[in-house]
């Protein structure tokens, strides 16, 4: 089984056979990105990468923000070994998140390090996306917006700052505000980030400690149980001791961790659903997860009920994952709402 940080809260995906003519990696430079917080990311840049062709009228544009610990090459993966999303009808513009390693990011931000990198929100990442596709791509309007994680959260955050931009929203196994519970676990990491930097550890030992906790998180102790037998649970350990992402660092997960942390797309309603929900004019789709141990289904199941949007629960034992174990069938939901 795999245990690095990226799978536990990405789609689980192989590279694709086909080529990937249109996933190079672009970058664009969007100069000083100001941030909620009034601080300022100098020389701010955005990576992306485009699958499919954008029609005359560029009414088939979606945009695909990245996961925590994702990067767009591995939403390309999964865009073109899965389908997720129909190339042949949709541009999809794939967007690295602000603190992913690819995009401006603690790891590649001033590296002679004489400025630290400003702490950064959810609406952070979703102001610089902005940015990238309205005055880099010249598109005025996006048909929709896809997002899983920390990518549906994003999402769900371009309702309300930017409600007329995008016709229709999918967000799975996300939720439009942290609950209490997920900022236990948060806070835990940021915790264990923390104290290990000040008494020395490695940042191997401690990415190895992060990723077992995320690995106990990301699926239910069914799962676990039924998929890892006493046979193999040492290997199992042993798994752990891994090289982790020299692109995606200890300093960027704890950037975008500290993000979600504080994610709550209510806050400027009165931290009211009821408020938000009438400012919201996209048209929006949420799948949940029922067995989520990362992203507490309570908020999102609450948000769709109120908001009247169409809604799939996922009732396996795969937890966050649980559209890995149901690929065919979210793909199918998503790909009709589209066409709704």
């Amino acid at each position: 089984m795999k245990t690095t940080v990226s799978i536990l809260f990405a789609i689980v995906i192989l590279y694709a056979t086909t080529s990937f003519s249109q996933s190079t990696q672009l970058f664009a430079e969007i100069g000083n990105l100001k941030l909620v917080n009034g601080s300022k990311i100098e020389n701010c840049v955005i990576g992306y990468r485009t699958f499919g062709k954008l029609n005359n009228d560029s009414s088939n544009a979606i945009i695909f923000p990245t996961w925590f610990e994702g990067t767009t090459n591995e939403v390309g993966r999964l865009i073109q070994k899965y389908t997720f999303l129909d190339t042949t009808k949709y541009f999809i513009i794939a967007i690295d998140a602000l603190g992913n390693g690819v995009s401006s990011s603690p790891s590649n931000y001033n590296v002679y390090k004489i400025k630290s990198f400003p702490d950064i929100t959810i609406r952070d990442m979703v102001n610089s996306q902005y940015v990238l596709v309205t005055k880099y791509l010249k598109l005025n309007h996006l048909f929709a917006a896809v997002g899983g994680s920390l990518g549906g959260m994003q999402v769900l955050e371009w309702s309300v700052e930017y409600p007329a931009f995008i016709s229709k929203i999918v967000s799975y196994v996300s939720t439009p505000k942290v609950s209490i519970y997920d900022r236990l676990w948060t806070s835990t990491q940021l915790d264990i980030i923390e104290n290990g930097k000040k008494y020395g550890e490695t940042e191997q030992e401690i990415r190895k400690t992060l990723a077992k906790l995320m690995a106990g998180f990301a699926r239910t102790p069914d799962y676990m149980i039924e998929k890892i037998n006493e046979e193999e649970f040492d290997n199992y350990l042993k798994s752990f001791d891994k090289e982790y992402s020299r692109v995606f660092t200890l300093d960027d997960y704890y950037a975008q961790l500290k993000a979600i942390s504080t994610h709550n797309i209510y806050s400027d309603f009165n931290n009211s659903v009821e408020e938000t929900v009438k400012y919201i004019k996209a048209k929006m789709f949420l799948i949940i997860s029922e067995t989520d141990l990362l992203v507490n289904p309570t908020e999102p199941k609450k948000f769709a009920e109120l908001s009247n949007s169409k809604f799939l629960l996922l009732k396996n034992n795969c937890g966050h994952l649980a559209v890995t174990c149901e690929m065919d069938k979210c793909r199918e939901e998503i790909a009709k709402f589209l066409n709704e």
